[in-house]
């Protein structure tokens, strides 16, 4: 598909060029207007639940621009021959819900008819122009954060096919349905240099949107993974989500895994994930006080998870 050609005004901040999270425009010296949307089908069978899964994952994305979501409005494409209007009104209570919690206000949105069931958020924020937060920007030293546990791709997959564990089922609810509002938050007292949330691409892709054009070379350290309970276990059982092989084969050239990390783990570096963490990145001593802070203040899987340093070619090792 042709590229195309939008011209920028200059108060544009963050375009698409760089497959950002979101679009920034500067409205004034001290406000940038942070703009995003994303829908897409049930992960779960309970209406109630997806729509609160699809809020949180839309919201996410101000919160890894560095800002602050105001209001959302909802897309729903709704199969009404299918299922009847109840549950459509359960997914918008479900997002509702999130959005409450959350502190932004519902404006209103839009529905169509359509085959296949669709839900999300279309989220507006604000962040201070000189405050954005991109998915570029690492440097030779930093050290990485990952604020939510890895999984969902694969755990989505399973529960198509088989009943989880009560615990196992809880763990993946409740990680896609956690604002990382409190992550967001704490990570603004720190001099954060790139952020994105960890989303389709999997980890190990937005590693490589990070990496930008810059020769750099990231080291995962996969025994500071954190994974959902059951991920592994699914992954070895070959409930591998098709957006997971899609991952691997459009990254894998650049991704090398040590002979001696578990097939699993490293499966689950490719894994698709709904709703995930924040990536963060910042100066090591810098990254230790923040995975401290947000241990204490709730966010309890954050870990240093990786490091970057300036090499010949870019890549991504997993050790």
């Amino acid at each position: 598909m042709k590229a195309l050609n939008v011209r920028y005004d200059r108060n544009v901040i963050v375009g698409f060029e760089h497959s950002d999270d979101a679009g920034v425009y500067r409205l004034t010296s001290e406000i940038a207007l942070i703009q995003t949307l994303d829908f897409f089908t049930p992960i779960v069978d309970d209406p109630f639940v997806f729509g609160r899964i699809a809020a949180a994952n839309g919201l996410s994305d101000v919160y890894a621009m560095g800002g602050k979501p105001l209001t959302a409005m909802n897309i729903v494409c709704f199969p009404v021959k299918k299922f009847s209007l109840d549950v459509m009104g359960k997914i918008l209570a479900g997002g509702l819900s999130v959005l409450d919690a959350a502190g932004v206000q519902l404006l209103g949105g839009h529905s169509v008819d359509d085959d296949e069931l669709k839900y999300g958020v279309s989220v507006t924020g604000i962040v201070h122009p000189d405050r954005v937060l991109t998915n570029r920007g690492l440097r030779d030293g930093d050290a990485l954060v990952l604020t939510k546990a890895l999984g969902t791709g694969i755990l989505g997959t399973a529960v198509k096919g088989m009943k989880l564990e009560p615990a196992e089922m809880d763990a993946f609810v409740s990680s896609m349905t956690a604002l990382n509002a409190r992550a967001a938050e704490i990570m603004g007292r720190y001099a954060v240099h790139a952020c994105t949330d960890v989303t389709g691409f999997g980890l190990a892709g937005h590693l490589l949107e990070m990496c930008g054009d810059d020769a750099l070379e990231v080291t995962i350290d996969s025994s500071k993974l954190v994974l959902l309970p059951g991920a592994a276990n699914y992954a070895d059982m070959g409930m591998i989500p098709g957006g997971l092989y899609r991952n691997r084969d459009f990254c894998g050239a650049r991704v090398s895994v040590g002979a001696a990390v578990p097939r699993a783990v490293a499966d689950l570096v490719f894994d698709p994930q709904t709703s995930g963490g924040l990536l963060i990145a910042l100066a090591p001593d810098e990254a230790e006080s923040l995975v401290r802070e947000l241990n204490d203040n709730g966010v309890s899987h954050a870990r240093i998870i990786a490091r970057v340093k300036a090499a010949r070619q870019q890549r991504v090792l997993v050790v």
